[in-house]
């Protein structure tokens, strides 16, 4: 059974995109609400850094209402709805965690991440008939679309469970090194695809470096970034109460404030 809210959500969408709706809600696609909807999901990355209830509320608000938005095009196509979702959902969560709703035991959250990854892969099978394609690779099926950071530790994660990963942190921090050596060389030959193929090959290990230490690169990116905002801000504001603008100060005066507030 529906809840009535969830109920009375569906009859918003439905009077939306209905002759009597809105004309912007009944012209969008799938292709056309892509953007919206990565929009959507940083928006709660942002929420979830905030640490704030209401506007993560909010956020996960507008996100379901994507979710509702994108099944309601595909009942209008005659393709799937809303229902067909849950079903699927349901019965894929049931099915994937045997531990829980069957006869499978776990002894920690590894062996469990084991067993869906395992469970992921008979279902893959399964979808071709039972045939295991020769040309099929453990990096495949990785989103195109995801950004780049999450998708190369995603890969590395990948080949990492079948054993193609370091033994020690030490050999990653030299492989880190290496990399940056060769970024270095490129530079001193002035080749400019080559300095462009070695920064990738050092950001890449770097991104190892992180997924080694059970850390994720995109999220530590994402608050390099956010304390950057926030220093360069506070910058903006020294040089500004002193009376000059930002042009006029020299790269010192700037490293001296960067310091400062550093400090």
């Amino acid at each position: 059974m529906l809840s009535s809210n969830f109920k009375e959500l569906i009859g918003i969408m439905e009077k939306l995109r209905s002759d009597e709706g809105c004309p912007w809600d009944k012209e969008q696609t799938h292709e056309s609400l892509k953007s919206c909807l990565i929009e959507e999901v940083y928006e709660i990355v942002d929420a979830v850094d905030s640490r704030d209830p209401e506007q993560l509320k909010e956020e996960l608000a507008d996100l379901f209402f994507l979710i509702i938005f994108y099944c309601k095009i595909a009942d209008d196509s005659k393709n799937f709805d809303v229902n067909n979702v849950l079903e699927v959902c349901i019965e894929k969560m049931t099915r994937r965690h045997p531990h829980v709703f069957g006869d499978k035991t776990v002894d920690d959250a590894s062996d469990a991440l084991f067993q869906w990854n395992e469970i992921k892969k008979q279902e893959a099978d399964a979808k071709q008939g039972g045939n295991t394609n020769k040309n099929k690779s453990i990096v495949d099926n990785v989103p195109k679309h995801m950004p780049a950071l999450q998708k190369a530790q995603k890969i590395q994660k990948k080949v990492a469970r079948v054993g193609f990963d370091w033994e020690v942190i030490e050999d990653v921090i030299a492989k880190v090194h290496e990399e940056l050596e060769e970024v270095k060389d490129a530079i001193n030959n002035k080749e400019r695809e080559q300095i462009a193929e070695e920064i990738g090959d050092f950001l890449f290990a770097t991104v190892n470096l992180s997924r080694f230490l059970k850390l994720d690169s995109e999220d530590l990116l994402r608050k390099s970034i956010s304390k950057f905002i926030g220093r360069f801000k506070k910058v903006e504001m020294e040089i500004a109460g002193s009376g000059k603008k930002i042009e006029e100060c020299s790269v010192k005066e700037l490293d001296d404030i960067w310091n400062k507030i550093k400090t």
